[in-house]
């Protein structure tokens, strides 16, 4: 039988382990964002679970720049959002990462800013949402297998008030419990995954999705004005 010193130093090791292989994924899945222009400066945040009983997020620091961020620009927070290790301090988005890790049993919350998620947050605000289908990339979502899946991205009226905020981002998990994301207005894409992975997959996915939808958009509006100038 080991000892319980013994065990409590296993414990130590392994979530140490954890919080290294978690924080180094989630900075090389900010590296490659970054390059793609979804998360330029400091704009996005990220995290993944690192345990659930108790909880436990590994998140980005508020402020890094996302382009150069590093393992060590991580904190290890509890299900109050209060920071257990590291320096500096959590997004006060890091809310709505709870939110999303309880309501959705996520196991990764990744946030991006790029310019077609926050363009089509403002031209679709009105519908208080973007539905998007048709396309052969929506099988890349979790449970998804038809093209003719019909996805739907609510769109959060952005504001300061983030425990406001996350009330709101409850409600609409609530009322539509089959999307894989949703939009704040003016501000930018959340999206989540069972792990690392499955999260970062469907941020390629959405972002891809977005991007065609306002291309779509902006092509089928350019060939309406030319025909009237006819």
């Amino acid at each position: 039988m080991a000892k319980p010193g013994k065990n409590g130093s296993s414990k130590k090791c392994s979530e140490a382990v954890a919080y290294r292989e978690h924080t180094a994924a989630l900075a090389e899945a900010g590296h490659g964002f970054h390059r793609r222009g979804w998360v330029l400066g400091t704009g996005g945040n990220f995290s993944a679970v690192l345990t659930r009983a108790p909880l436990r997020l590994a998140i980005t620091a508020s402020g890094v720049d996302k382009g150069a961020l590093t393992a060590e620009e991580f904190l290890e927070i509890d299900q109050e959002a209060r920071v257990l290790r590291g320096t500096g301090k959590p997004s006060a988005e890091a809310l709505l990462h709870l939110v999303l890790v309880g309501k959705r049993d996520a196991g990764a919350v990744l946030h991006t800013h790029s310019v077609w998620n926050t363009i089509l947050s403002e031209v679709f605000a009105h519908q208080g949402g973007v539905a998007i289908t048709g396309y052969e990339m929506l099988k890349g979502l979790r449970g998804v297998a038809t093209h003719e899946h019909r996805e739907w991205l609510p769109i959060l009226e952005n504001s300061q008030d983030i425990p406001a905020l996350a009330r709101r981002l409850e409600a609409a998990l609530e009322r539509h419990p089959g999307s894989h994301g949703f939009l704040l207005r003016g501000h930018g894409l959340y999206t989540w995954g069972r792990d690392i992975n499955e999260a970062r997959r469907h941020v390629e996915i959405l972002e891809f999705l977005l991007e065609v939808t306002g291309r779509t958009r902006a092509v089928a509006g350019s060939a309406a004005a030319a025909s009237g100038a006819r």
